[in-house]
């Protein structure tokens, strides 16, 4: 009787055909169906109504071809044998680790406050004679709760050891609890939505901004093409007209640059350590590090947020205790940890601009620049403590701690003859001029302008010498320290102090050349 019903089935042209293909097997051409690679294919294929609509209950793509059991791949719309097509799903790509943990962290939060609070609640509840019976029993059980804290810290331990990890250019050992490859797709993410964010400002590529740009990061990845993490990434350049002065490389290679940062900058040596310091972010992985010291503070932070919800009496102390904790969290390890891979991007970046034969001289005096506008404008700014970047006075004098070893590999690089004039005391010079002017129109609310001398460099400019200055080496007034000026004349007083130091700025130019 199966046997009599099978015919039936295959007569009325009705079949279930099991298709088993082999991991690797050679693919025909036919027409609508041209020939691809061999690949891996995922056994069995289910076909239904072959004759007139094709089903697959598999996510492979393929139809068979001719009487051997040879296969061909097709996205998409598939065409069979018979000039039929079926149709599959597109994968979904899920979502990666890093974003699904900042979804699921404020339901954590909120989880750990029910905890803490439901605990209170059932305490305060208890009878007395309950209280104390349960007093009693941690007490007589206090070393085999010690021993279960100490085998929990143990397996905790051994788990933040296994996700140890080297950066990749300074070899310095350090936490890394998601992978690059995870990272990667959630830079995928962002870079889409910064897109479509930027869509309406970004400059056409044939804009000289982007040019000069785009120049600059294909010159710093060609000099730099030794490290791994340089040479494998696929740079592009992307140019935000915006005043924001702000600069950033995701770890997929897109960089993201603001006019506003391009009118800080004087020269293209500033520029290029400028992006050094941003391409040293993607290169070093600061981004999956910085996300996996937060990762594990937030974990060991629920266990502080429950205490805190369990032994403070009253909603409102509880919530004051928690946004205390929050900012001691900060204080003691998000800001001074922010600070550091800051410092460090500062050191490599300075290093790819050496290698690039830029003039690292400059890269003291952007800070510099940065921070003598501040003062003009009259911003105020935080105490570094209080900030996830180090100060622009201690970034000047940290970068011009590291100038002489970032001049020797640049020497050692090949590279042109730098100017004898050095950048640091022009702008000296400049800076201390302008602050006097200034000074002197508003009575004396600026600071003295020898603080914002390096201390290795001299008080003066030195002398021309006979060695064949470099293109790139000059000082050159540019269209930020111009926004300078034009800051400090918009303030009361009048443009004399503009004025004397563009003409001090000049004549400096005018000897080094």
């Amino acid at each position: 009787m199966a046997l009599f019903c099978r015919s039936i089935l295959r007569n009325g042209r009705l079949s279930h055909l099991h298709v088993y293909v082999s991991r690797n097997f050679n693919c025909c051409k036919q027409v609508g169906c041209p020939a691809k690679k061999t690949g891996p294919v995922h056994p069995p294929v289910n076909f239904s109504r072959f004759s007139a609509q094709c089903r697959v209950s598999a996510n492979t793509h393929f139809v068979s071809c001719g009487n051997t059991r040879s296969a061909c791949f097709q996205i998409g719309s598939v065409l069979t044998h018979r000039g039929r097509y079926f149709h599959t799903s597109a994968p979904k790509r899920a979502l990666p680790a890093p974003l699904i943990w900042m979804v699921l962290k404020p339901v954590q939060k909120l989880l750990a406050i029910l905890l803490g609070r439901s605990i209170r609640k059932w305490w305060t509840a208890l009878p007395q004679n309950r209280r104390l019976l349960l007093r009693q029993w941690v007490l007589g059980h206090r070393w085999h709760l010690a021993a279960g804290g100490g085998v929990a810290l143990l397996i905790a331990a051994l788990l933040l050891l296994t996700h140890l990890d080297e950066s990749p250019v300074t070899g310095r050992v350090r936490l890394l609890v998601f992978s690059r490859e995870t990272y990667l797709e959630l830079a995928a993410l962002t870079s889409e939505t910064y897109m479509e964010e930027f869509a309406e400002h970004l400059l056409p590529v044939t804009h000289p901004l982007h040019q000069m740009v785009e120049q600059s990061v294909e010159l710093l990845v060609q000099k730099n093409k030794d490290i791994l993490e340089v040479s494998d990434v696929p740079w592009s350049v992307h140019v935000v007209e915006s005043p924001q002065i702000n600069a950033f490389v995701l770890p997929n290679g897109k960089v993201f640059m603001f006019t506003g940062m391009l009118e800080s900058v004087t020269d293209v040596d500033q520029l290029m350590i400028v992006l050094g310091h941003e391409m040293a972010h993607a290169i070093l992985e600061h981004s999956a590090e910085q996300a996996s010291l937060s990762h594990v503070v937030d974990l060991l932070s629920l266990i502080l947020l429950t205490a805190i919800w369990v032994l403070c009496p009253g909603d409102s102390l509880a919530l004051l205790g928690g946004w205390a904790k929050d900012k001691l969290t900060q204080l003691m390890f998000s800001h001074p940890y922010s600070r550091k891979l800051e410092a460090e991007a500062d050191e490599v970046g300075l290093h790819l601009a050496a290698k690039a034969c830029a003039d690292v001289r400059a890269g003291p005096v952007f800070w510099q620049q940065l921070e003598i506008v501040d003062r003009l404008t009259g911003e105020p700014t935080l105490p570094e403590w209080l900030s996830t970047h180090p100060s622009h006075r201690n970034r000047s004098s940290q970068m011009d701690r590291l100038i002489p070893q970032a001049l020797e590999l640049r020497e050692n690089c090949a590279c042109p003859a730098l100017s004898p004039v050095d950048p640091r005391a022009v702008f000296s010079e400049t800076a201390r001029v302008l602050l006097e002017k200034a000074k002197e129109r508003k009575g004396g609310g600026l600071k003295g302008a020898h603080e914002l001398r390096p201390a290795s460099v001299p008080a003066e400019p030195p002398a021309p010498q006979s060695a064949p200055p470099s293109s790139s080496g000059v000082y050159r007034l540019g269209k930020g320290w111009a926004a300078a000026s034009k800051t400090a004349v918009a303030s009361p007083g009048p443009a004399a102090a503009r004025e004397e130091s563009q003409k001090v700025l000049q004549n400096n130019s005018q000897q080094g050349g």
